[in-house]
């Protein structure tokens, strides 16, 4: 089994993190396992009601959405897989329960190795049309902290960066919380000139459970263009290896 990717990306800091942390983030291609985790946030979603029909034009990318809510239910699915490519991958799906409707929220994040270690590239969405490397850190708690850097928007062959007034970043942090015996997180994504354009904040469950093996069926079915240890109904409608 390999090692895991936010292990790889944090070195010896990974050992900072709070023990259930550790184990949240363990999973690795061929472990056999996938993440399941089952909570409630407590505010999801865009609270600025003038710039959700800009986010209703997007939602079909099922990386933003234009609702808000709170205690919602979700539910997330965490996959260690290998991308086409040979990447060792993290592949997050997400259900988001509104009422009435149901959000789906998805991104895969790999690990990219050079001359200078390991970084995190996270790509988001549908079709993996957005992405942005982690900056990731371990707080003197033992939560770990992660902000994005410069994002990357991918339209057929072409890979444009967004320029600054454009970007936004994303803010994010996950611990245990020891008196709650849940897991927790927080995320906020601030753009410069709109302010808080998502949030999302809340507890949950979180278990290990046997990956499901594959039927015949899908295993013909997979060609070059497949990633190895991801269900088919978690895969992206397109794949992506640049950064």
């Amino acid at each position: 089994m390999s090692t895991p990717i936010y292990e790889l990306a944090l070195g010896a800091k990974f050992r900072q993190l709070q023990p259930e942390l550790q184990d949240y983030f363990s999973l690795a291609p061929g472990s056999g396992y996938y993440g399941i985790g089952e909570g409630v946030f407590d505010v999801v979603g865009c609270r600025q009601k003038w710039l959700r029909p800009l986010l209703a034009t997007v939602a079909g990318e099922e990386a933003f959405f234009p609702e808000y809510g709170e205690r919602i239910p979700f539910r997330i699915e965490n996959h260690a897989h290998l991308d086409p490519f040979g990447r060792s991958s993290l592949t997050a799906r997400r259900e988001i329960f509104f009422p009435g409707h149901t959000r789906l929220f998805h991104d895969t994040t790999v690990a990219e190795t050079s001359n200078d270690g390991t970084r995190l590239v996270d790509y988001v969405g549908r079709y993996r049309r957005l992405a942005t490397a982690l900056d990731l850190d371990v707080t003197p708690e033992g939560r770990l902290r992660g902000v994005s850097g410069a994002s990357r928007l991918f339209l057929g062959p072409l890979r444009l960066a967004l320029p600054a007034y454009l970007d936004a970043k994303a803010y994010a942090e996950q611990w245990w919380d020891a008196a709650e015996g849940k897991h927790r997180i927080q995320v906020k994504v601030l753009q410069r000139h709109v302010g808080l354009v998502l949030v999302y904040a809340g507890s949950f469950d979180y278990r290990l459970a046997p990956s499901l093996p594959a039927t015949d069926g899908a295993v013909a079915a997979r060609t070059a263009t497949a990633a190895v240890g991801l269900p088919r109904y978690a895969e992206p409608d397109r794949w992506e290896r640049r950064v």
